[in-house]
């Protein structure tokens, strides 16, 4: 069923609000902070990848803070248990029952802060949640609020004393991004708006929960021509083939680029996808899900770059009827 025009143009509005209140913590990334909303309504998890001070962290508060929903941050470190994230049972001697009192995972949004900073053990334990959307705890499923979404921040420079995310982890996100440095009038804007302290804190919630539900459920309806989902294939296909790499893009790394091409033209007022929006996704979905040979890592080859020639060597559909 296509989106009606009017719950898309909706859509489109709100997202503008979204971004115009995020914009004023994060200075001059509009890309950045639109690409955060996207896989927010495509209902994907977002990994922000940067070396410390770029605005990781205030990024994925300003999201949060943007909206009427629960938010948690939980600060990754060596020591941070499985229960210490999703809860643990416990004996309730008033009550003579069990109880369960459940973790900082239990929010619309949580706020991965170090992610590789913890062990292994502790990273698998988001694994359940973020593809299922439920901690399983001694037996017990627990539901996660809707929507429901992991920012996790890392830091790729200083590696001493981390974990790296296994692969089948990365996978669970939709998107990678770097927020990267602000141009030097974005960073004066900064420097003016903060003076007086951090102006996240500051921020007033634009959108209900209810909303971006509504949201939600309208870039569910973008409608995907069968040209776009050969497409959408082929550069599937094109990576699975290519020297340079152990591992392709996976199915289920196509499925996150429909739901992230869908969400990309839901924000800019289409009830249906276009090959442009398919191009501007797919770096920041699919590069991260690329295992590459340690051969073309050691000649310098990046996920980014193997995902841009397989954009070259897949020809694009000339006619999308939506």
């Amino acid at each position: 069923m296509t989106a009606p025009a009017e719950s898309v143009a909706r859509v489109a509005h709100d997202v503008e609000r979204l971004c115009t209140n995020i914009g004023y913590v994060i200075q001059g990334k509009p890309e950045v902070v639109r690409n955060a909303v996207v896989c927010l309504l495509a209902e994907g998890h977002l990994l922000l990848e940067d070396v410390p001070g770029t605005g990781k962290t205030s990024l994925a508060r300003a999201l949060a803070m943007s909206l009427s929903v629960t938010w948690h941050r939980v600060q990754f470190t060596p020591d941070l248990l499985p229960s210490d994230v999703t809860g643990v049972t416990i004996y309730n001697q008033a009550s003579h029952e069990f109880e369960f009192k459940p973790g900082p995972v239990f929010a619309s949004i949580v706020l991965a802060d170090e992610i590789n900073r913890a062990s292994p053990k502790t990273q698998s334990a988001l694994l359940e949640v973020m593809e299922e959307g439920t901690a399983s705890v001694d037996g017990v499923v627990h539901p996660m609020p809707r929507p429901f979404m992991v920012v996790a921040t890392q830091n790729p420079i200083d590696m001493e004393g981390t974990y790296v995310l296994p692969e089948a982890q990365l996978d669970r996100f939709l998107m990678r991004l770097t927020v990267g440095y602000p141009s030097a009038d974005a960073e004066a804007a900064v420097l003016r708006t903060q003076k007086m302290g951090p102006t996240v804190e500051n921020l007033m919630p634009v959108l209900s929960r209810i909303e971006v539900q509504g949201m939600i459920r309208a870039v569910k309806q973008v409608e995907v021509a069968p040209a776009l989902e050969s497409y959408i294939v082929a550069l599937a296909t094109a990576t699975r083939g290519m020297s340079e790499l152990r591992l392709g893009v996976s199915p289920r790394g196509s499925l996150a680029l429909l739901r992230a091409a869908r969400a990309h033209a839901a924000t800019h007022g289409r009830p249906f996808v276009l090959p442009e929006d398919v191009k501007a996704m797919a770096p920041i979905v699919l590069a991260h899900r690329l295992i590459l040979q340690p051969e073309a890592e050691l000649q310098g080859r990046t996920g980014a770059e193997l995902i841009s020639r397989a954009l070259q060597s897949v020809p694009v559909p000339r006619a999308v009827s939506a």
